[in-house]
């Protein structure tokens, strides 16, 4: 049965963090910045930014695991509420081969104590914009246990040190356009015609999304793409995964075997493969069939992904998800079924108040996973709001509101509802 095509409306998707940024004219003129610098339980070096006007109790803290944006757009509207805002960066912004969800949980720990210790303030909101809402929902769930019941070993085996962590918990939670998670996300926008991860540019065409053949087209015609293709194509995605996570155990293992092969005997040879990390690139992560095919899952969204309407760049060049990986960094980071940061698995121990902005236009969180999202969050005080505006909050119509000053209204109000400010 042939689907009905939808015309697309302009393409007004924004590539990566632009369009995250404030307008500089928005901020309080008597908003002074502290920068902060900060050693983690485990003796990392962590930066956060302090905004404050003066007399706050209530600070917001925003942090995301991949990114340091200092210029967070809700910032403004937060200060205007009067709460503080601390902008966190984990300990290696930008830098997938080094992270880990599970040292980005001690990165936010060492910003909460500090907070609370050191500046004083009575009461801490943790604010998820994007990958921020799962690191919030996952240090939620982990601060509430006895140490000793968090997680002690990463997917890829390292400890964690989370049992050995003050893990002050936080007094309500805000997430905006937050997804599932890196693992759920990447899942979903995987290319799975690549034949050969070392060679990405070999493509089975029977399962590309960018194939006439297929149902593509090209802005500003919506794509078509039947049921049949979309059944094979998800088992696909599926399956390029799986393929990456045995690799990447696969070489864990080799590094395991030859650490007890050192202690044993001492052999250099075996020393060298146990300290040997390989790092490898992961390509075509941005083809979320949903992004070309408006007529999947309908909402406000134009056409095009998070990083933009042309494929060919998103899909093939240097920007982009999972990009440069440690077989650690996929299993924590990026792997569907591995990673411990998944809104699904966490946010049932969100116990705190919490507020959920839902951007009607999003092309990285569609309908159905915000229901999920909103349905999984265990507080008996939750709210959801829905706006319209892109992931960031961008008109999608040139004559709609600006989704970021809405979203920041919704917050103040809810912050004032709950007794933040």
């Amino acid at each position: 049965m042939e689907k009905t095509k939808k015309a697309s409306r302009a393409a007004t998707t924004t590539a990566g963090l632009r369009g995250a940024k404030w307008d500089p004219a928005r901020l309080p003129e008597d908003a002074r910045l502290t920068a902060h610098a900060l050693v983690t339980a485990d003796s990392a070096p962590v930066t956060g930014y302090l905004f404050r006007r003066g007399g706050e109790k209530t600070v917001v803290c925003a942090m995301h695991p991949r990114e340091m944006s200092v210029t967070q757009y809700l910032v403004p509207d937060l200060l205007s509420a009067g709460v503080a805002v601390w902008v966190q960066g984990a300990r290696s912004p930008g830098n997938d081969i080094r992270l880990e969800h599970e040292k980005a949980l001690l990165d936010m720990a060492a910003g909460q104590v500090f907070l609370r210790e050191k500046e004083g303030f009575a009461e801490t909101v943790l604010l998820g914009v994007s990958g921020g809402g799962p690191l919030a929902a996952f240090y939620c769930e982990q601060a509430v246990l006895p140490p000793e019941s968090r997680i002690q070993f990463s997917p890829g085996g390292r400890p964690t040190g989370l049992n050995q962590a003050p893990m002050p918990s936080c007094d309500g939670v805000i997430l905006v356009s937050s997804h599932l998670g890196q693992g759920a996300l990447l899942l979903n926008c995987i290319d799975p015609s690549v034949i050969d991860e070392n060679d990405p540019l070999q493509t089975d065409t029977s399962l590309s999304a960018f194939e006439p053949d297929n149902g593509y087209r090209p802005a500003p015609e919506s794509s078509a793409y039947l049921p049949e293709f979309l059944t094979r194509y998800r088992a696909a995605q599926i399956e390029r995964v799986e393929r990456i996570d045995a690799f990447a155990r696969k070489s864990l293992a080799r590094k395991a075997e030859a650490r007890k092969r050192f202690k044993a005997t001492g052999n250099r040879e075996a020393a060298v493969v146990a300290a040997w990390s390989p790092i490898f690139e992961v390509w075509r992560t941005d083809a979320d069939p949903r992004c070309f095919d408006l007529s999947l899952e309908p909402s406000d969204r134009a056409y095009g992904s998070l990083w933009g309407p042309v494929q060919t760049v998103s899909n093939y060049g240097s920007l982009g998800f999972a990009r440069v990986c440690t077989p650690e960094s996929w299993l924590s980071n990026w792997s569907a079924f591995h990673s411990n940061a998944g809104m699904e698995r966490c946010a049932p121990a969100i116990g705190q108040p919490t507020l959920m902005i839902e951007y009607t236009g999003d092309n990285s969180v569609f309908p159905d996973e915000a229901r999920r999202i909103f349905d999984a969050i265990g507080s008996e005080r939750k709210v959801r709001r829905r706006i319209h505006g892109n992931h960031h909050g961008r008109p999608i119509d040139p004559d709609a509101p600006n989704g970021q000053e809405l979203a920041g209204q919704a917050i103040s109000e809810w912050l004032g509802d709950n007794g933040f400010a």
